[in-house]
């Protein structure tokens, strides 16, 4: 299938320019993005699910000549206003494949030719597309497979959706260790019971999940034990590992994995989308604790890590500085965006005889005596309260102990001069104000703590940061 498609973009589109994929998670969508990869071309894929708006947005940017998409989605297609070729994803698997062809266009590709491009939510609210090339994506995932050592009596449990930065594992490390992926619709995580009985039966022995999605099982009643000592889900998957990352976990919810699957060793990664995939990875070896911050740990081979202070100088061992990524497995750089790519991916200030490329991440981090990075923070929610430096996060994290309390977001109203917290969840505003009193300095505590039927959430599951911050009005 993927010659096929690889040939259906030829006899369309030319060498090096990027294809846009409209379609869902099925076994057709990975064919043809190897197939465009096959052409010479990179592929731009975009959720089907998201709004209208956003795509139009993603089109606006990436300025493609050519639409892979399924028949389920080709009105949709058409109604976005795309003004180029639009190709049927059932049609281009079942081109004739044209081998010389595809050699031709195959060896017009190196290792620094792009492969694809994800958009991520810019700062300005338009979309940044992050270019990626093949030496990248394969400095990651050997870096990722180094520690997690997957082979080919391995199953994956899919749950990213394919233009999210976490599907890249699941789609590739197959090819490369034979192992199997499972492809979970998102559905199945409104089921908790059933979605781990589901991975039982599919004989899934690896999650590379968000946090959000360990949360939502966990939090669910999954792993819930009954006055008889009877669980939730009646049979367990055979998990060798937990791999995840994105937003910070909740600690007690990602304690409930750990008592349901005691074997099973849990890796809390780090790392955005300019990486290419996650930098960074800890063991954890010890059952977590309430409160404790757990650590991003150290870098994956291909990877290296540092913090600048506000000085661009390196902070003493133990201070604060933002988190850099150097390497080769870095993105080439957001696409058709020099000007922000320039911001940040720059020269790295510490090394002062030759030119090596960063990633400044935008987000605080310290280093322990044994080489453990630990996250604190992103650099633009710190806000200043009464004289203090404050960071949201650590609000959140005290907030998230409380029971009955289900997810939170802290923001800071600079006009009001408040500190707002938006929840979910059946605690009462009063009780959470009492406790993170008890808990918190005064000058942290939220003036203003407000209730939300649901948070808002990103199409990776991710708190909508944008649409929080927007509640917070006087």
């Amino acid at each position: 299938m993927a010659k096929s498609a690889a040939t259906s973009i030829i006899n369309n589109e030319q060498i090096g320019r990027p294809v846009v994929v409209l379609a869902s998670r099925s076994f057709y969508t990975p064919a043809c993005f190897l197939g465009i990869a096959m052409s010479g071309c990179f592929y731009a894929p975009m959720d089907p699910t998201a709004p209208d708006a956003r795509l139009r947005q993603i089109l606006e940017v990436i300025k493609a000549d050519t639409m892979l998409v399924d028949k389920e989605h080709f009105r949709q297609a058409e109604a976005l206003g795309f003004e180029g070729k639009i190709i049927l994803m059932e049609d281009a698997v079942k081109t004739p494949a044209d081998e010389e062809a595809i050699d031709k266009s195959y060896n017009t590709i190196t290792e620094g030719s792009p492969i694809y491009v994800l958009f991520t939510s810019g700062s300005t609210g338009k979309p940044k597309g992050v270019l990626t090339s093949h030496h990248s994506m394969l400095c990651y995932l050997d870096g990722l497979n180094d520690v997690i050592g997957l082979n080919d009596s391995d199953v994956i449990g899919n749950q990213a959706p394919f233009d999210y930065i976490a599907a890249i594992r699941d789609l590739y490390l197959p090819l490369i260790t034979g192992a199997t992926t499972v492809m979970l619709d998102p559905s199945e995580f409104a089921m908790p019971v059933q979605l781990i009985e589901r991975l039982a039966d599919a004989g899934v022995t690896t999650l590379c999940w968000s946090s959000t999605g360990l949360e939502i099982p966990a939090k669910l009643g999954a792993f819930d034990v009954d006055e008889g000592g009877k669980m939730g889900a009646s049979s367990l998957p055979p998990l060798r590992r937990v791999v995840y990352s994105g937003s910070v976990i909740s600690n007690p919810l990602l304690r409930k994995w750990q008592d349901a699957f005691p074997g099973t060793v849990f890796i809390n990664q780090y790392g955005p989308t300019e990486a290419t995939g996650s930098c960074s990875y800890y063991v954890i070896d010890h059952p977590v604790d309430a409160d404790e911050n757990i650590s991003i740990g150290r870098p994956y081979k291909h990877y290296q890590m540092l913090l600048l202070d506000a000085d661009d100088k390196e902070p003493a061992l133990g201070d604060t500085g933002e988190i850099c990524i150097k390497g080769p497995a870095l993105a080439l750089g957001y696409y058709d965006a020099p000007d922000q790519t320039a911001a940040a991916f720059m020269d790295n200030p510490l090394e002062a005889h030759y030119r090596e490329r960063i990633y400044r991440t935008g987000d605080i981090g310290r280093k322990d005596a044994d080489g453990n990075y630990y996250f604190l923070g992103r650099k633009d929610r710190q806000f200043k309260h009464l004289g203090h430096r404050i960071e949201p996060e650590k609000i959140e994290q005290k907030s998230m102990l409380i029971d009955g309390l289900n997810d939170c977001m802290c923001v800071y109203n600079e006009g009001a001069k408040t500190i707002f917290l938006f929840y979910t969840g059946s605690a009462s505003s009063r009780d959470i104000a009492l406790t993170l009193r008890s808990e918190l300095p005064s000058y942290m505590v939220p003036r203003k703590i407000l209730n939300l039927e649901e948070m808002p959430r990103l199409p990776n599951g991710k708190i909508d940061r944008k649409a929080v911050e927007a509640l917070a009005v006087k």
